[in-house]
């Protein structure tokens, strides 16, 4: 390993996650204007139902699927399954989940680049991002031959769940990732960059979308009529004139 290699696979997400929610927090507490998606729905709706719903459920069931199949120890599924039938399963739900991600995500990249109207009214971020995460998703996409050709030797994958467990315990340890094939490194270097871009763009309402799971557990408010305090003599009814 040289130091290239240790500073991106030991130092940098920390980086990124320093930024991701320090930024993220300074955003909210500072520009608190800014902090919305900047929809485009209303200058034409009809690609985009189509693109961002098929967008967000794809990248909806890849983050989790990513946080609980990474994150999730060895020994507490293998209960359940093997780790070859794990790596099947992560191949078979990613590679539909990417799928349907990447339709909606290449026609809200299309929809922003090649409609006028929303070009203009476009921020350069908004471009930006967009094109990151196409790119991180080909990338993903890209890697499912390989995935799949280790399912009988899934080692590949045990290392980088161990890695990934050792970045989440405060344990990096970059030889995990030294012999690693290149569309698994950039993978993961891309998704920490999109956690260091977080916070300057429009990627940050997904917070408000959590942030709305709060109101599921929140207490009944109590609503209580007003009472005014009206003089006795105006409770009368008045004399005709």
């Amino acid at each position: 390993m040289n130091a290239a290699h240790t500073f991106l696979f030991t130092v940098y997400p920390y980086l990124c996650l320093a930024v991701f929610f320090m930024g993220s927090l300074a955003r909210f507490d500072r520009d608190q204007y800014t902090w919305k998606s900047d929809s485009s729905q209303l200058l034409r709706s009809g690609q985009l139902r189509w693109g961002s719903n098929l967008f967000h459920a794809g990248i909806l069931f890849l983050f989790f699927g990513h946080l609980v199949g990474q994150l999730t120890p060895h020994w507490l599924y293998e209960i359940f399954m093997t780790a070859s039938q794990k790596q099947l399963l992560a191949v078979i739900a990613g590679g539909v989940a990417g799928a349907i991600c990447f339709v909606g995500l290449s026609l809200l990249l299309h929809r922003r680049i090649f409609d006028p109207r929303i070009r203009l009214t476009s921020h350069r971020t908004d471009l930006a991002i967009l094109v990151i995460l196409w790119v991180q998703l080909v990338i993903g996409l890209a890697t499912l031959p390989a995935s799949f050709s280790h399912v009988s030797d899934p080692q590949t994958m045990l290392r980088l769940a161990e890695y990934l467990q050792g970045i989440a315990t405060f344990q990096p340890n970059a030889a995990l990732v030294a012999g690693v094939a290149w569309h698994f490194q950039a993978h993961m270097l891309l998704g920490m960059t999109i956690f260091l871009l977080f916070p300057f763009s429009r990627l940050v309402h997904v917070w408000s979308g959590f942030g709305t799971l709060a109101y599921v557990f929140r207490p009944y408010q109590v609503v209580r009529a007003r009472r005014l305090n009206v003089p006795a003599d105006q409770n009368q009814p008045r004399k005709p004139a």
